[in-house]
């Protein structure tokens, strides 16, 4: 009897028509490409034309509150007189100053400074 039934559902299952199936787009297996090894130094900037190397912008040093209120003094009277700057301009404008200056003219500012702690302040 059990032979009967296999021969029952086997016959039943090719004459009946399977359910249609929407076949999805198989998309190809992409392989990751191989890492090129990293090379320390860096590529010459002659290799892109017309692309300038990024300049990394430092932020390290301290400064006096009384000279920073100087910064910002600087700041509203540019303001005053209808030039929008940053801190950042004022100190580069200071830079670009001293630079045209000469060595005695220079010593002489530096002299009139007042000195500051360097470092971070210790924590409590």
């Amino acid at each position: 009897m059990a032979t009967v039934k296999a021969k029952v559902t086997a016959k039943n299952l090719s004459t009946t028509k399977a359910p249609a199936v929407e076949k999805k787009a198989i998309k190809p297996v992409v392989k990751p490409a191989a890492r090129k090894p990293v090379n320390p130094t860096p590529a010459p900037a002659a290799e892109k034309p017309g692309k300038k190397p990024k300049v990394k912008v430092v932020r390290d040093f301290s400064i006096l509150q009384l000279e920073y209120q100087k910064i910002v003094d600087i700041k509203e009277a540019c303001l005053k007189a209808g030039l929008r700057v940053k801190r950042s301009e004022v100190l580069r404008a200071g830079l670009k100053v001293l630079s045209e200056m000469n060595a005695a003219q220079i010593r002489r500012v530096i002299r009139g400074l007042a000195k500051t702690k360097i470092g971070l302040p210790k924590k409590p």
